[in-house]
């Protein structure tokens, strides 16, 4: 993922949360807390997320666990301190970020879609797994795997009252059976009624279940996957005591 490119975490990161809304996200926590609960084999009091975003997800699970956030974007942790103040804020990629301390659980969600090659990805479960306390338990909520993939439209957008924002989202493969594309165009409202519309391109990685499942299993982790209510392939992994 590049900074440069993405605009929607630079330097449309103060509307993030018009964009997508914390309150979004918690019917997504409701569904991801008891697959940690059931497979956690030790109580769990921390976590980290990797690849945070703004704090949407951590703006619920921060009720239940003390949660430390890293996302590669100086921006995004920016919008996620507002939201999230007690939480501990790392600038850092889920490739290569090293706490040199381990937690009860890792959460990576959606941002675990910038992985582009299995390298990529390999990296980011290495990461998980390395800083997972034995017991602990790792789960991956990417937002396609390969075998499901399907081209979606989709829209959203809320107001504040001063600023809006209104987008639509299309993703599309252009025929790479290992990647995909989301185009965003976005609409943004100033406190003046001035609109300017902006075009943000994200690439994505497509992966097959068994891949996820084989870099988990290689971690030396107990493994399983979910098809959660949204009809995602979730993937868990538990670490063992020895």
């Amino acid at each position: 993922m590049s900074k440069q490119l993405l605009k929607l975490y630079n330097e449309l990161a103060p509307w993030w949360h018009l964009f997508s809304a914390p309150e979004h996200y918690e019917e997504e926590v409701d569904f991801f807390l008891p697959i940690f609960q059931e497979h956690s084999q030790r109580p769990i009091q921390t976590m980290l997320e990797l690849g945070s975003g703004g704090g949407n997800n951590a703006s619920y699970l921060k009720t239940h666990f003390q949660m430390t956030l890293v996302d590669l974007s100086p921006s995004m942790l920016a919008a996620s301190r507002n939201l999230n103040p007690e939480c501990e804020h790392v600038e850092g990629d889920m490739r290569t970020v090293r706490l040199e301390r381990e937690f009860d659980a890792v959460f990576v969600h959606d941002a675990v879609m910038y992985m582009l090659t299995e390298a990529d990805l390999a990296q980011a479960v290495h990461t998980a797994a390395l800083h997972l306390a034995p017991g602990g338990v790792v789960l991956f909520a990417p937002d396609h795997v390969q075998e499901t993939f399907e081209p979606s439209t989709d829209h959203g957008g809320e107001d504040d009252g001063q600023r809006g924002v209104r987008y639509l989202e299309w993703t599309w493969s252009d025929g790479r059976q290992e990647r995909c594309l989301t185009d965003f165009a976005i609409m943004l409202r100033e406190k003046d009624g001035s609109v300017r519309t902006l075009h943000d391109r994200h690439e994505f990685g497509l992966f097959p279940r068994q891949t996820w499942l084989d870099l988990l299993a290689k971690e030396r982790l107990a493994v399983g996957n979910v098809v959660d209510k949204f009809e995602r392939d979730l993937f868990w992994g538990v670490k063992p005591y020895t």
